[in-house]
């Protein structure tokens, strides 16, 4: 039987932060009801293509998934329930299917967070991007850093052991010194995982204006980091979080033994994956497709009886799979296997990428062996790297 990993979203937030460039706004209470509705009815529809398929993962992002209105989330979970097949705990060898819900501080109290537990969310993702108050106001966050720790420690007390926390670094105005106060008081409470990324200035974000290429400058009174700064953060990141237990097993994911993310790791690794929502994306059998990113269209289309929602249908290519396969995996710290190239493509990859390996090799950016995987010089250049393999 196939394995599947759902992706749900939620586009709502209380307010637009400056760096922001993902598919979410604000909406009132009967917006967001209204849209869940939409969301239950694709949910049940689609979901008989599926019943082949026994779900491993579940991942509720945005957006804020918590800042749906009590119980609109846990109807959601209850639908998804009903509609696919999660595996028995004697079928999977113990490890129950990975069940993750996004909060940022401030939006979710201990009721909130207990009533999530019930529903079946088993991991908790919580956006804090730094526990300086300075940092946070410039970045457009709505909460402050008491407010995630107190989110941080109700969650322990609903019964959370399985805690992520978003950190940025290359923050405007930030030093590796602040930056590395910021990751030792998130480490001091020993979440189980970590992600750490670097700030990226989006199209489209007001951040963009202030610091993109072209922008006006305006308001921009904070400067960004130095390159050897940002590179100086990421290198105590990886040092730091060694020290304490963490490993890399990604780009910009740490965690601790066994608590590594196996919905996002699905991403990776190109397993399959159905997205529900408002501009969700989907891979079958690679196959690829969207929703629409318009709420009126998405709510429309499947509350007034009409067809599918899903648009920008493509079967990827062999070449184009091939492609995935290598930037994607690439992202992991263990690589791209040669076994498991040679199962998916019958091919080895040298037949394949061997002229653009013996280049990368030579750079010092890849390193070759049972798998093939970024040197840390390479990590610092990854989308260059990664462009290499592209047709």
């Amino acid at each position: 039987m196939r394995t599947l990993s759902i992706y749900i979203h939620i586009p709502f937030c209380m307010k637009k932060c400056r760096y922001c460039d993902f598919l979410s706004f604000p909406a009132t209470e009967g917006e967001k009801r209204q849209y869940v509705q939409a969301l239950l009815k694709e949910i049940r529809t689609e979901a008989v293509k599926y019943a082949d398929c026994t779900v491993d993962s579940v991942f509720v992002g945005g957006g804020t998934p918590s800042v749906l209105p009590d119980g609109l989330l846990e109807e959601i979970m209850a639908c998804l329930r009903s509609c696919f097949r999660f595996p028995r705990l004697s079928e999977t060898e113990g490890k129950e299917p990975e069940m993750t819900a996004e909060i940022n501080p401030g939006t979710a109290d201990k009721k909130k967070l207990e009533s999530y537990k019930r529903a079946g969310i088993n991991r908790i993702s919580i956006g804090t991007q730094s526990v300086h108050d300075r940092e946070l106001a410039y970045l457009g966050r709505i909460h402050k850093a008491e407010d995630f720790f107190r989110t941080f420690r109700e969650a322990k007390e609903a019964g959370f052991t399985n805690i992520n926390v978003d950190i940025m670094a290359a923050l405007p105005g930030q030093t590796p010194e602040t930056y590395a106060d910021n990751l030792e008081q998130i480490v001091r409470l020993a979440p189980s995982h970590i992600s750490a990324y670097s700030l990226m200035i989006e199209e489209g974000t007001p951040f963009y204006e202030m610091y993109g290429e072209g922008g006006s400058g305006r308001q921009a009174v904070l400067p960004l980091p130095t390159e050897e700064e940002e590179r100086e953060m990421d290198m105590f990141t990886e040092s730091f979080l060694r020290e304490k237990g963490y490993h890399r097993y990604e780009i910009s994911n740490y965690a601790l033994p066994g608590m590594e993310c196996r919905h996002n790791k699905g991403y990776w690794t190109r397993r399959n994956y159905v997205g529900f929502g408002l501009g969700a994306a989907s891979m079958v059998d690679n196959v690829r497709w969207k929703n629409p990113s318009d709420m009126g269209q998405y709510i429309r289309c499947l509350l007034s009886g009409g067809g599918t929602v899903q648009e920008n249908v493509v079967r990827l290519k062999r070449q184009e799979q091939m492609e995935e396969f290598m930037f994607l995996g690439l992202r992991l710290t263990e690589g791209v296997s040669r076994q498991a190239f040679r199962d998916a493509f019958g091919s080895e990859v040298e037949e394949i990428y061997g002229k653009v390996l013996n280049k990368l090799c030579g750079q010092g950016l890849l390193e070759t062996g049972e798998s093939i995987r970024l040197t840390p010089f390479g990590r610092d250049v990854s989308n260059y790297v990664m462009a290499e393999f592209l047709f």
